[in-house]
């Protein structure tokens, strides 16, 4: 071949499907006073060209499997795909290899970041995690690259519950203790006498599918189980002889609480001094879920002080922690590295489930595992974009209002506008009310291609409502309105006449604005967060408000009143850049007029 006298750099439109015929290898010759750095100052680049023979060009896409996988998996794999295992590559590596590559199987240990994709020259359409968590896959850089990721969450379910079983029945038992007394030539068994569990009250805060498989094995062992999640269908917990509780009850009720809540904003630190103080002492915790729910100081303070008996931890706050740390090595503690899959069965299991998941979106069917937004037409995107920020605000702001052991089953969306029923797809919009009420308090990822599956496997029924108005149908929009029924409420002015949580929002100059909260009408930017106030409606109340938030140096953005009639009651809606402080907002609910008040992060 030629030496290539002025090489250029440009997106290959070369493909392993392609029907060209290249040599196995050939070399290339570049002028002498070429560089490849951007600047002198820049070290010589080294590039490695990757050549194939022809045979191995075909029609099957190619799978790029980079951590070790069940063989089920892969003769599932290479039934559709050329599948090319290369374990422990590094960063330069995986990113020379994915340019060749339509898929990506990784498990924890690969970083897929947006180096990878942006190597990837458009090609790689599917990030497979083989597993439930994507920390290491950066979800934005996907998206924007028209990548779906896709994960295995339910495979290793009950390999995680028996691992919570078996914690649980070993810290009862002292059983990780007194083996290590007896390997070090002791024989103490008066110091190992443990406690039985028939009879005792098990706490499952999280009841999804490891909760409520936990809970049927405790049952088993003659336990009394309670649980705690505001989605867990009330019929699915009966059956199993469950009672659902609040978060308050099951803490200070149990003997032994099991946590299986994913770890979000409104779960980190969700066991914390506070928590602890108003549990039953005597307590013991088992941790198969994430490190972060528990604050591990804290932790320490309860067992010393007495508080918490005994807990048993498969997962940590950092992994792995520090072989110094007073949590891993106080003598009441049970821990494993992180085996909650880790059983033969479920590793199989997750292999094939990320599989099919795989290869059914190379297949372009819809993947109900997917945990990133899909790839929107520009122009479609453009016009709904402040629309599609609204509805998902709202369903936020929806389900704060909610209030705790209440279960979200059904939720009625009104849309009102001028436009034709087929002119306006309100399919994006109902799935990001749908994210906005499911993912506060859940691990889930919710988008246009999984939110009705997610909402059908949370027992959530969302209905429509087209409200067709007269006037022009330039913009897509008037009104947004969220309802949820059957639910008690933290703040009760929500609730509107027919008795529903009710919060309605519009569009102004190309931002969401909160224009009713139950009967109340009221106009605040969905910005930042938000104070709702029921108060008198009287002189002053503005400003009493507003200097306790200013002594704290919390900005407030805006403030909204909304009232019935002069001098009566009203909502004030207050929109500030920070969180108070709980002191602020306890000084701002002392205030005499004010009746009831929440606040609302958005």
């Amino acid at each position: 071949m030629a030496s290539l006298k002025t090489p250029t750099f440009k997106t290959p439109s070369l493909s392993l499907s392609s029907k060209s015929c290249l040599p196995s290898s050939f070399s290339a010759s570049f002028p002498n006073n070429l560089r490849f750095s951007r600047s002198s100052q820049q070290p010589q680049r080294h590039f490695l060209i990757i050549t194939a023979s022809a045979a191995s060009f075909s029609n099957k896409p190619t799978v790029l499997v980079a951590e070790k996988l069940g063989e089920a998996g892969l003769t599932l794999l290479k039934q559709f795909a050329n599948v090319d295992c290369s374990y422990n590559l590094s960063p330069e590596e995986l990113c020379t290899k994915i340019s060749l590559c339509d898929a990506l199987i990784v498990r924890s240990g690969t970083r897929v970041n947006r180096e990878v994709f942006e190597s990837s020259g458009g090609r790689l359409k599917v990030v497979g995690r083989a597993g439930v968590g994507i920390d290491n896959v950066d979800l934005a850089a996907a998206t924007e690259h028209g990548c779906l990721v896709v994960n295995a969450p339910t495979a290793n379910t009950v390999a995680a519950a028996e691992h919570g079983i078996a914690l649980l029945a070993a810290m009862a038992r002292n059983v990780a203790q007194a083996d290590a007394s007896v390997k070090a030539g002791k024989w103490q068994r008066n110091k190992y006498v443990g406690v039985s569990l028939v009879g005792k009250t098990l706490a499952v805060l999280g009841f999804g599918k490891v909760g409520s498989e936990v809970a049927r094995r405790a049952k088993g062992l003659g336990m009394h189980v309670i649980a705690h999640d505001p989605y867990a269908p009330a019929d699915r917990a009966r059956a199993i002889g469950v009672d659902l509780v609040s978060f308050e009850e099951a803490i200070a009720t149990a003997d032994f609480i099991s946590l299986h809540m994913p770890l979000t904003p409104a779960t980190s630190k969700m066991l914390n001094d506070e928590t602890f103080a108003k549990m039953k002492k005597g307590v013991r915790i088992v941790n198969v879920a994430r490190g972060g729910v528990i604050d591990e100081e804290a932790l320490v303070r309860a067992l010393d002080a007495g508080i918490v008996a005994q807990a048993a931890l498969d997962v940590f706050t950092e992994e792995p922690p520090k072989q110094d740390s007073k949590l891993v090595q106080h003598e009441r503690i049970t821990v494993t590295p992180h085996l909650g899959a880790s059983t033969m069965e479920a590793q199989e299991g997750v292999a094939i489930e990320i599989a099919e998941a795989v290869v059914g979106a190379l297949k372009g069917e819809l993947a109900a595992t997917a945990v990133n937004a899909p790839m929107v037409p520009a122009e479609v995107l453009t016009e709904l974009k402040p629309y599609v920020e609204l509805a998902e605000k709202l369903g936020r702001l929806a389900v704060q209002l909610v209030a705790g052991g209440s279960g979200v089953k059904t939720v009625k969306v009104s849309y009102a506008s001028s436009r034709a029923h087929d002119d306006l797809d309100t399919r994006l919009l109902r799935a990001m009310i749908t994210k906005g009420i499911i993912e506060p308090i859940s691990s889930v990822f919710v988008n246009l291609v999984n939110a009705d599956y997610t909402a059908k496997q949370r027992g959530l029924r969302i209905t429509e409502e087209r409200i067709l108005l007269d006037g022009s149908p330039e913009s897509p929009l008037e009104s947004v309105q969220v309802q949820i029924a059957n639910v008690e409420s933290r703040f009760a002015s929500a609730i509107s006449e027919t008795g529903e949580i009710k919060v309605e929002g519009r569009v102004k100059d190309g931002v969401p604005h909160l224009t009713k909260v139950g009967s109340f009408e009221v106009d605040v930017s969905l910005e930042g967060s938000i104070i709702l106030c029921r108060q008198v409606d009287q002189p002053g109340m503005i400003g009493k408000v507003g200097s306790i938030l200013g002594e704290e140096n919390v900005n407030v953005s805006f403030m909204s009143v909304g009232r019935i009639a002069p001098r009566k009651q009203a909502v004030m809606a207050i929109g500030v850049d920070d969180q108070p402080s709980k002191e602020s907002l306890r000084r701002i609910g002392e205030i005499p007029a004010i009746e009831e008040f929440v606040f609302l992060k958005l």
